[in-house]
């Protein structure tokens, strides 16, 4: 059996492990991720010179069969590449592990083949542009390793990656090493990533046996079916097709308690010496204290994120456990933050704050866990501007608005928990039936089933996220993907 191959009863898992690297260990981190980042810019600018150098022989009427020979874009090509070339470019090369290189000939053939997909117009989404050059200051600090031997000591507090040896976690690895010694779980690869703060981290993506594990009460619990509506003044509200508002989580607004320390630190790495002179904008050496305020400024980004992180894995948590089918909006937050410009910038941060796409995508793979049904609601279903009471729709209605009032029967209620109530009669139960007769006049219109993994393929073009399943048309009919509806 493949190792890509996920057999049933098993699920893909990561393992997210903090580390506490040694001084030597640190710098062989750096130098690893320095040489998947030269590894990306020196192939990158072969690639460029191949087509500027084919392109310049087209315009002089040299015919396409005595061209330049192209170069492959895949991943094997570009290792062949690589490997012809790293004694001349990178003499250095044998002192790092070989998956250093292999990640940044990795990260570039998935640019390259988005960059071409979506000037194709195969890919749904915004464009996207050729790949640039990665800098040291603003890349991101990563590097993955799929061979050698990559392990959870016994002695549950260090791990052994590839050319790194032992490195100790800075909490226990107990959970994953107690499934590996039974035989429930098998290490495939290892990601280590810097983050903002410094603290470096280890990702173990797992194969894992593992128990759908129901809810509780499954058939027989009061609330079976809810709708969460999202949003940046309550992070989510959960209700029931028949109007019980079960969970309402307040926005945690991290990233907003921490914009007074962060102008601070803004005002004072504007005063350091900075990487760049003030009068002649040429790149300088930066000072150490300018380097510690940029540590500082990393840090109140980090905590900000944790915070965010740790409030939405407990709601998301709560809600797989406790319910056998969610329906959630499918929101372009991406979109939602790139319109408007500046005189939507309060706007945009508090969207960035909320992080609304990581309830979707949290939900998705935790209510497999639990053996819970996920819906997603069409993009332009319109839940707030519906009446939950009487099906009246309202032509507009503004942010600020945040009590929905019907100018047809009069109803008063919680904007949003009134957009929670039409997504809950939203559902179908299961993938090609309909919800029950009485839910409401919003039931069965513009829902999408998600019941199985991510997978591969075309959905209205190349997805870069996971393809629907299903797409259910204004009757409540699942119909095949691709069909008109």
């Amino acid at each position: 059996m493949s190792w890509l191959e996920v057999p049933d009863g098993w699920i893909v898992q990561a393992y997210r492990y903090a580390l506490d690297p040694s001084s030597r260990q640190r710098r062989a981190l750096l130098g690893h991720v320095s040489a998947a980042r030269f590894c990306f810019n020196d192939m990158l600018a072969l690639v460029k010179a191949v087509l500027d150098q084919r392109a310049a022989e087209r315009s002089y009427g040299v015919a396409d069969a005595d061209l330049t020979p192209p170069l492959g874009w895949s991943l094997p090509a570009l290792r062949r590449a690589w490997n012809a070339r790293k004694h001349e470019v990178a003499p250095w090369w044998s002192e790092y592990s070989k998956e250093a290189y292999n990640t940044g000939l990795d990260a570039l053939s998935r640019a390259l083949d988005a960059w071409s997909a979506s000037r194709a117009g195969e890919r749904a989404g915004g464009v996207v542009g050729f790949p640039r050059f990665k800098a040291r200051a603003r890349s991101r600090a990563s590097v993955r390793f799929t061979t050698g031997t990559i392990r959870v000591e016994p002695d549950r507090h260090h791990v052994t990656l590839p050319r790194l040896g032992r490195i100790r976690t800075h909490e226990s690895t107990r959970k994953l090493a107690r499934r590996i010694e039974a035989g429930t779980a098998r290490i495939l690869s290892a990601t280590v990533t810097r983050d903002s703060a410094g603290r470096w981290y280890c990702s173990l993506q797992t194969l894992v046996r593992r128990q759908v594990t129901p809810a509780p009460n499954a058939g027989t619990a009061p609330h079976r079916v809810v709708g969460v509506d999202v949003g940046v003044s309550d992070l989510l509200v959960a209700a029931t097709p028949d109007g019980t508002e079960t969970m309402r989580v307040p926005a945690p607004k991290s990233l907003a308690e921490a914009q007074a320390r962060l102008r601070v630190l803004g005002r004072r790495s504007a005063r350091q010496h900075g990487p760049y002179g003030p009068a002649t904008r040429r790149k300088q050496r930066p000072s150490q204290r300018w380097r510690r305020t940029q540590s500082r400024i990393g840090k109140a980004h980090a905590r900000a994120v944790n915070l965010r992180r740790d409030v939405l894995h407990k709601a998301t948590t709560a809600l797989a456990r406790h319910h056998e089918v969610i329906v959630v909006e499918t929101l372009n937050a991406a979109g939602m933050r790139r319109n408007g410009g500046v005189r939507t910038r309060g706007l945009n941060r508090a969207l960035a704050d909320a992080a609304l796409a990581e309830i979707r995508r949290m939900l998705g793979y935790k209510m497999r866990w639990y053996g819970s049904t996920l819906v997603e609601a069409d993009r332009w279903y319109p839940s707030s501007k519906t009446c939950s009471a009487c099906g009246g729709r309202k032509p507009s209605l503004a942010l600020a608005e945040r009590t929905y009032v019907c100018e047809h029967c009069g109803m008063v209620l919680d904007r949003d928990r009134n957009a929670a109530i039409n997504l809950a009669r939203l559902h179908e139960t299961r993938p090609g039936e309909r919800g029950p007769a009485d839910s409401g006049s919003v039931a069965g219109r513009g829902a999408t089933q998600k019941t199985s993994p991510a997978q591969a393929g075309k959905a209205g073009g190349r997805e870069a996220s996971t393809p629907h399943s299903h797409t259910v048309d204004q009757t409540g009919t699942a119909a095949p993907q691709g069909a008109a509806v």
